[in-house]
């Protein structure tokens, strides 16, 4: 078998809808770009969002919220994921629906609860001693076994450790050998073994091992400096929601019957409010030690008109609490009826007590001109050829119907194109796909004139 060439994978990750976004595109005083970072027009709403964003990184804005509303296909939730963008991902981003919080297994509540813990991290600050240094030698040591038999158990490791300035030759338990072979420590790996733990990282192999083969898939890492025992800084981000799990699984033994009864527990349980205020008293310890430092992420709920006045009022305790994030909630409705009453109206589908918390960034449909900027953002992304006048047609399609269809026909379109031997797509592409495909006007009006052709 000849290997001619290995293609990268990274081209051909899935295109979704909103992968052209990388930021809300304003310059350095703040003003917003005409075209910029994947996103067009908006100019009102993107310079809000990036005062928001000031507001997240100077950590000036936690348990406080922010609503944007308009109608539909007018870059909500671009603009939602553009925040992100630009906050980077060392701020925790949780995206979830307004309907995700109807579930069977679990309370509403809890599903609320949870998303506002996986946004908010932890960033904990750790002085380690450590042992680093590059593997010259990994010898396990073998005597027989204690309970008898012919097999030989290992009573201790011994492993060399070089750097820059020294070696060093550490025996090791048994049990460190066990976390080397499941991190596939071979000589040549630069590790550091955690004094206190014996928890063992492998970073990587080193550079001194990089013109051993041609072709390697291998991260090479230079020798480390200073001696071989040393005291090392180690920043740790986790969520609150990853220390709730952590500290609410079982730490069962390796008895046949603690595993069936591990296996036998429901998939989803639900953390108590209990251990939650006692890792809230550990997380302020840290943070009062200087060891941690708590980063506010963003919570994004989308759909908010789907949440019900049970959940709007556990809200109002939610962003009250010490620790909170910042949540942006997103809505397309005008004013509708408040899910679980029946007969109160509100602005949004959002009681005005809640509402009156928000600070509300309005969204408004796009331009003509806009929105074939839009998509030829869109081609762009999908790797598309197309004629002028093709774009000018999909705009005019996108003014009749929406944006979204607009953009759903350019797969199809070029799709035809290819049928009929083109390379670029053509205006008569974009009408024969728009005869093949209803928007939701047309389909809507089929459906007044043929009504009494469908079943009630």
């Amino acid at each position: 078998m000849k290997i001619e060439e290995v293609k990268s994978t990274v081209r051909t990750q899935r295109i979704a809808a909103h992968s052209h976004v990388k930021g809300l595109g304003l310059d350095a005083d703040g003003t917003p770009l005409p075209i910029a970072a994947g996103l067009v027009g908006q100019k009102t709403a993107r310079e809000a969002a990036g005062i928001v964003v000031d507001l997240i990184k100077t950590k000036k804005m936690a348990g406080r919220a922010l609503l944007l509303a308009g109608p539909p296909g007018t870059g909500k939730t671009a603009i939602a994921l553009a925040i992100a963008q630009e906050l980077g991902n060392k701020v925790p981003f949780c995206p979830m629906v307004g309907s995700e919080v109807f579930s069977s297994e679990i309370k509403k509540t809890e599903v609320l609860m949870e998303n506002f813990r996986r946004s908010i991290g932890l960033r904990i600050r750790e002085t380690k001693e450590v042992y680093e240094g590059e593997v010259t030698e990994l010898t396990p040591v073998e005597t027989e076994n204690p309970v008898g038999g012919y097999g030989k158990t290992i009573s201790n490791v011994i492993i060399g450790l070089k750097t820059a300035k020294g070696t060093k030759q550490l025996k090791l338990d048994p049990s460190i050998f066990e976390a080397l072979q499941k991190e596939k420590v071979e000589i040549g790996d630069v590790i550091y073994i955690e004094a206190n733990s014996g928890a063992v990282k492998r970073q990587g192999r080193s550079d001194t091992f990089a013109t051993e083969f041609d072709l390697e898939t291998e991260e090479y890492v230079p020798l480390p400096k200073g001696d071989v025992h040393k005291k090392k800084e180690v920043i740790q981000d986790v969520t609150l929601h990853d220390l709730d799990v952590a500290n609410a699984r079982p730490q069962g033994g390796q008895d046949v019957l603690s595993m069936m009864g591990q296996l036998m527990k429901p998939k989803k349980t639900e953390i108590t409010d209990k251990l939650r205020m006692e890792i809230n008293k550990v997380v302020n310890k840290y943070i009062d030690q200087g060891v941690a430092e708590l980063v506010p992420g963003v919570l994004f709920i989308d759909e908010i008109h789907m949440l019900d006045l049970e959940t709007f009022t556990y809200l109002h305790k939610s962003l009250e609490s010490p620790i909170a994030p910042i949540v942006i909630f997103a809505t397309n409705r005008g004013r509708c009826i408040i899910r679980g009453t029946t007969d109160v109206i509100a602005p949004h589908g959002v009681p005005l007590d809640l509402l009156d918390r928000l600070l509300i960034i309005r969204t408004m449909p796009y331009s003509s001109n806009e929105m074939e900027q839009i998509i030829k953002l869109r081609a762009q992304t999908e790797g598309l050829q197309m004629e002028e006048s093709a774009f000018t047609r999909l705009s005019e399609i996108g003014s009749t119907s929406t944006l979204r269809y607009a953009v759903q026909l350019l797969t199809p379109a070029n799709q035809m194109c290819k049928v009929n031997g083109r390379t670029q797509i053509t205006k008569e592409n974009i009408d024969d796909v728009h005869a093949l495909f209803l928007d939701a006007k047309r389909s809507s009006k089929h459906l007044s004139e043929k009504n009494n052709k469908f079943m009630l």
